[in-house]
């Protein structure tokens, strides 16, 4: 992930959060990023505790960029606040503003009585430019990075500790499966769970994701691969039938994944030799340390050269999954065939 990683992001808006909520706030703020859950997150907490409800009338602006241009923002921005500490002015999807470049020029000598909070829904400022460098020295950047699907699992654990919560590395995993890579999702998905859980509960486990948010892990692509990696074949086949019936199947949804796992299991062969410590080697494969004995069981099941031939057949039907030569099988035929191909090798 090329940037800051999630990591820092998580700990960068954390802080900003105890600020705004402390009443501390920055001159400028520049929120960007392919995803949006972090900038929306401390956008949203600006426009409630920058000013009092009473406040708000005269000394807030919040504007689309598709509707203004920089000069109208500058022109509010300079604007001295009613009656009131400080002004607000909220450019949303700034990303559509023609002269988004041109607000550098404001930047470089912000207002102390405005906070102009520049707002990119899904998309970045060009670092290149003077506006990102600006706002660097005089303000602050939150740059929100999409996530990787490995990094979900540990992303979750992070967000729940956050919340005073443990949450088991299964269930983790399981919520990662279901929600994707929208952080926003997972958020409200917890939202709603929590308000179903016996009050002072502590930990979250498989099964409160399991009847709260409507997901089984039975049959899920977590308890599939967890299946492969013990040669459990009839589970297996089982699970993957199961998954190719599901409305929405899509061949390469579940080879991503499957791809990642077969990965992680060459990666680990590569490591043992090393004798990392339990710790180092749960790094290195972007797991949490409770999934090695899992690891350990599919080194032993799937040889150096068998994880190579996994990945090349993952690789075919990945192409066959886009419409590359899939003959007319369909993606739930092709899925069962791909499974137990695995199972063979």
């Amino acid at each position: 992930m090329a940037g800051k990683s999630y990591i820092e992001t998580h700990r960068q808006v954390q802080s900003i959060l105890e600020d705004v909520r402390s009443g501390i706030f920055k001159y400028v703020y520049l929120l960007m990023g392919e995803e949006p859950y972090y900038p929306d997150l401390v956008c949203d907490a600006i426009i409630d505790h920058c000013l009092q409800d009473w406040e708000k009338d005269f000394n807030e602006t919040i504007c689309y960029g598709a509707d203004v241009d920089a000069d109208t923002v500058i022109t509010a921005a300079r604007r001295f606040p009613m009656m009131a500490d400080r002004q607000l002015v909220v450019v949303k999807e700034a990303q559509q503003m023609k002269s988004l470049e041109e607000l550098a020029l404001y930047c470089q000598q912000p207002l102390d009585s405005t906070v102009l909070v520049i707002l990119m829904h899904g998309a970045s400022a060009d670092k290149r430019k003077s506006l990102y460098k600006t706002v660097l020295k005089t303000g602050v950047v939150v740059e929100s990075n999409a996530l990787r699907d490995y990094e979900l699992p540990q992303w979750i654990s992070t967000y729940y500790e956050g919340r005073g919560l443990r949450i088991h590395p299964e269930a983790a995993r399981l919520l990662a499966e279901q929600a994707g890579t929208d952080l926003g999702k997972i958020a409200i998905e917890t939202d709603k769970m929590l308000k179903n859980l016996p009050e002072g509960i502590q930990e979250v486990s498989v099964a409160d994701i399991e009847k709260n948010v409507g997901i089984s892990r039975q049959f899920s692509v977590f308890e599939l691969t967890k299946c492969l990696s013990y040669r459990q074949a009839p589970q297996a086949l089982k699970i993957a039938a199961h998954i190719g019936e599901a409305p929405r199947f899509a061949l390469p949804m579940v080879v991503a994944p499957l791809f990642t796992h077969f990965s992680r299991i060459l990666k680990y062969h590569a490591l043992l030799p090393t004798r990392p410590a339990p710790a180092d080697a749960a790094k290195v494969l972007g797991v949490n340390p409770y999934f090695l004995k899992e690891y350990d069981a599919a080194v032993r099941n799937y040889r150096l050269d068998q994880c190579s031939a996994i990945i090349s057949l993952l690789c075919d039907y990945d192409y066959k999954g886009k419409g590359g030569e899939a003959g007319e099988s369909s993606p739930s035929e092709l899925f069962m065939e791909l499974v137990t191909k695995i199972l063979c090798v």
